[in-house]
């Protein structure tokens, strides 16, 4: 698969990363979908800078990851990412998008499925992002299920977000993480963070409290050839936490017009996330920044005791 990829230059990976990763220094792999299709401008650009910077100074390098007129590109430059959020004309990415857009070199975002995907080919094993897609309300009639949730279930790239989002089914997207065998940690919390807020009332069956402790988690999964990735779930800060009945709410009155409209599909996500941010005057959208900075942290210090512990065997 790498051989076909690198072979047809179809994966470039930037020098600085492509470094980093033979000496075992510590990578945290990043989406793109917040530069082009998750937040407005100019936010989504300062945004994904100041993330990379977080990373930066916390020990590990960033690696935010796009496909760039057909070529899985990791690590992306200043001209990239201003073509990310300027073009009118780039896709969303997730697993089943990826043989189309690479073999009519488009150019993407990815979701977190396809970022996984990505950054598995590179050999990068931490990935942040602000919530995972999960199973949809009502998707007892839709089947409308987030292939994020496959993905996790196959792919070795641990993922450190704030929950699902709050937009989904939370209680049916961990029933179905269950099935999959995926293990949901809460990082410092026992209850399930709901995104924009701190938790969802819904218990873990695991917690952590430290980065240490979680790479030693990831570490023994792989080691005894479990496949598929741990779900890190990092609250959002309590300075930054909306209640979580008030934006239980704001997301029923969303769906609901969503419903009237009948969108549906990779149209619905941004559709509702656009609708909270408008009904809450930008809460949600300044939660969702200070979210995936606080991701950030977490997950360039997992990164970093990932690495220690492959040094040490």
């Amino acid at each position: 698969m790498l051989e076909f990829l690198l072979k047809n230059n179809l994966l470039s990976i930037k020098p600085e990363i492509k470094k980093a990763l033979a000496a075992n220094y510590p990578v945290v792999a990043l989406e793109s979908t917040i530069i082009s299709h998750g937040m407005p401008y100019p936010q989504n650009i300062e945004t994904a800078k100041e993330v990379e910077n977080i990373i930066r100074k916390n020990g590990a390098l960033p690696a935010t990851i796009a496909i760039i007129n057909g070529v899985i590109t990791i690590g992306l430059n200043e001209e990239e990412m201003d073509f990310l959020a300027n073009s009118k004309d780039i896709l969303k990415a997730s697993r089943m998008d990826l043989p189309v857009i690479l073999s009519r070199k488009l150019s993407a975002s990815t979701t977190v499925a396809a970022t996984m995907i990505c950054a598995d080919f590179a050999g990068i094993r931490v990935f942040v992002t602000g919530g995972i897609g999960g199973v949809h309300k009502g998707a007892e009639n839709s089947f409308d299920i987030s292939a994020d949730l496959t993905e996790l279930a196959n792919t070795n790239v641990a993922v450190v977000c704030a929950g699902a989002k709050a937009i989904l089914d939370l209680d049916k997207t961990m029933e179905y993480l269950e099935t999959l065998g995926v293990p949901v940690i809460g990082y410092q919390t026992d209850y399930l963070p709901a995104f924009y807020s701190r938790d969802s009332h819904i218990k873990l069956l695991y917690r952590s409290d430290s980065p240490s402790d979680l790479a030693s988690i990831i570490h023994h999964k792989w080691n005894m050839n479990l496949k598929g990735s741990v779900l890190i779930t990092n609250p959002i800060p309590k300075d930054c936490s909306i209640p979580f009945d008030y934006m239980k709410t704001i997301i029923d009155q969303a769906i609901n017009e969503a419903e009237l409209l009948s969108i549906k599909g990779k149209n619905l996500t941004p559709f509702l996330l656009e609708k909270i941010k408008q009904i809450t005057d930008s809460k949600s959208l300044n939660a969702n920044i200070e979210l995936i900075k606080n991701n950030a942290k977490l997950g360039a210090k997992i990164s970093l005791a990932m690495s220690e512990l492959i040094k040490t065997g």
